[in-house]
């Protein structure tokens, strides 16, 4: 059997490492890359089975990784893993390709089921109550990211505040 091929796109180097040390050890073949543009060189240079990808980059939206992966590569299994989850941003990944979206921190083997899964979960539980406004609000501003392409000027002009006071409550994701 050919080792599979994982392309890693995560910009925090321990993780990227305990990634790569992981996947090795159960026979796959990695490449990592710290941001969108090594990530979309990877896409058209390697031949990746399935793809883990960051969704928060120092130079853009992992979700250009995804695309990127989903033009080039419709067979490869791609996977975004992100601390800065939102309902808007699962749903673009998905509409970008991707075929799973976990939130950090997630095990190797939730990874790796993820890469496995081709159907969806009917039996998934909905949330308990409704959204706090914070949440609201978190995913209010996410909408609106993913609308300007990750833009994150363009996204404060849009929502009538202070780029600064954007950053600061994108930082802060809402309490579970």
């Amino acid at each position: 059997m050919t080792p599979r091929c994982l392309l890693i796109v995560e910009d925090d180097p321990a993780l990227s490492e305990v990634l790569s040390r992981a996947f090795e050890r159960r026979g796959y073949r990695v490449h990592a890359a710290m941001d969108v543009a090594a990530g979309c060189s990877a896409a058209q240079t390697l031949q990746s089975d399935c793809a883990i990808v960051d969704l928060k980059l120092p130079d853009g939206s992992g979700l250009k990784v995804v695309e990127a992966l989903a033009e080039m590569q419709p067979d490869c299994r791609t996977v975004v893993m992100t601390g800065y989850a939102s309902i808007a941003t699962a749903i673009e990944a998905i509409k970008l390709g991707a075929t799973h979206y976990l939130t950090k921190p997630a095990s190797i083997a939730e990874i790796e089921a993820a890469f496995k899964r081709t159907e969806g979960d009917a039996e998934a539980e909905a949330a308990e109550g409704p959204m706090s406004v914070d949440a609201v609000e978190w995913e209010h501003i996410n909408r609106v990211l993913a609308e300007q392409e990750g833009n994150i000027s363009a996204t404060a002009r849009a929502l009538g505040m202070h780029r600064r006071t954007l950053q600061r409550k994108l930082a802060r994701p809402p309490e579970a």
